[in-house]
């Protein structure tokens, strides 16, 4: 018997929820956001879910050639451009778009004796401060790229850095540095990750670059998936291996963290932090046994945890045990975790089996 913890990434509901982007942003073309391991969910098999984005967004030089040597022929786009100018060539020779954020990298451009030119994107620092050129250098680094005889089409774009907080006026303010540092250039532009596919329409210019929202969890604070019509795409699932009553006063798992209020009955699931699940989840997390909300009680462990299960008489071992996905938003479970649903989706390991429906 193969051990019962698994993810179900729900192909359906990635559509639905590429399809909101449509909706939302019809005028723009989608560049897919799916850097590491698609949120989790599986590079190759999220890419073959997307047939109709127009692009590709991911981390490194690695994932890129994953998808090419799939048989990936569409606009591949490295966001943070090439580390080394070692990885140049094969950059050409796969034909992946480049971020280029540094003076570092369009140095590596000049010095480089390339086949096939590149095609580049060019990023603006718009207030997050992160990586990107300021408004005052782009016009320098065009002529640089122009003049180094390596450069194909050429794009712009910047990030958000608060869109998530509809009352927050930053991603106005970033609005108006990006459209005034490219006011004499021309080119394609992208401003808008998820949340501002969703709430600040304005932004969403040539191309949008959604990437939490494609998996069904919500970018924007104070609002739930459900409430923007998003679907969840990975359901975290395992199963109980023990059922066993203990008496008042008794304590569960490591640290005897906690101790039985009354006599009770307790099941243990076979997921832990070895599969990603979060260590630091407190007692009183949400999971569902059998569909119906439960909470668990004492320390994770690395294979297991506990839940109390009161109010579930007929629980026996084998019955499912939902840690998020399907009827138990991954946000939520987030927040009761101290993190963010970016982190819970992105940790969930190869311990996990995973198997695509829809």
């Amino acid at each position: 018997m193969t051990r019962p913890a698994r993810a179900r990434i729900n192909l359906t509901a990635l559509q639905h929820n590429f399809n909101r982007i449509r909706e939302t942003a019809p005028a723009s073309q989608v560049m897919a956001i799916i850097k590491a391991n698609a949120y989790g969910h599986g590079l190759i098999t999220i890419a073959r879910g997307l047939t109709q984005a127009n692009a590709f967004g991911v981390a490194s030089l690695d994932e890129a050639i994953t998808l090419r040597e799939a048989g990936y022929d569409r606009r591949i786009v490295l966001l943070e451009g090439p580390f080394a100018a070692t990885e140049l060539h094969l950059v050409s020779g796969y034909c992946l778009d480049v971020v280029i954020h540094c003076s570092e990298q369009v140095r590596m451009l000049e010095e480089s004796h390339l086949r096939r030119p590149l095609n580049v994107w060019l990023k603006v620092d718009t207030g997050m401060h992160r990586l990107g050129f300021e408004g005052a250098e782009i016009a320098g680094m065009v002529q640089r790229l122009d003049a180094s005889g390596c450069l194909g089409e050429l794009r712009f774009m910047s990030h958000l850095a608060c869109a998530d907080d509809t009352a927050d006026d930053y991603t106005r303010q970033q609005l108006e540095v990006f459209d005034d540092s490219l006011q004499v250039l021309t080119g394609e532009r992208s401003l808008a990750n998820s949340a501002a596919v969703l709430a600040w329409p304005d932004t969403h210019y040539d191309w949008v670059r959604p990437g939490i929202m494609l998996y069904g969890s919500s970018p924007l604070l104070g609002s739930t998936a459900a409430d923007l019509d998003l679907q969840p795409v990975m359901t975290l699932e395992s199963a109980l291996i023990s059922v066993r009553s203990y008496p008042q006063g008794a304590r569960v798992g490591y640290g005897s963290d906690w101790v039985c209020p009354e006599s009770m009955p307790v099941g243990i699931a076979a997921i832990g932090y070895g599969d990603g699940y979060p260590r630091h989840a407190p007692s009183g997390m949400p999971v569902l046994v059998n569909g119906r909300r439960a909470q668990i009680i004492g320390r994770v462990s690395m294979d297991m945890i506990c839940i109390d299960l009161r109010g579930h008489p007929q629980t026996a071992v084998g019955d499912t045990v939902t840690l998020w996905g399907e009827g138990l938003p991954v946000e939520e479970v987030a927040e009761k975790a101290g993190t963010i649903a970016y982190e819970l989706l992105c940790r969930v390991n190869h311990r996990v089996q995973f198997m695509s429906t829809g």
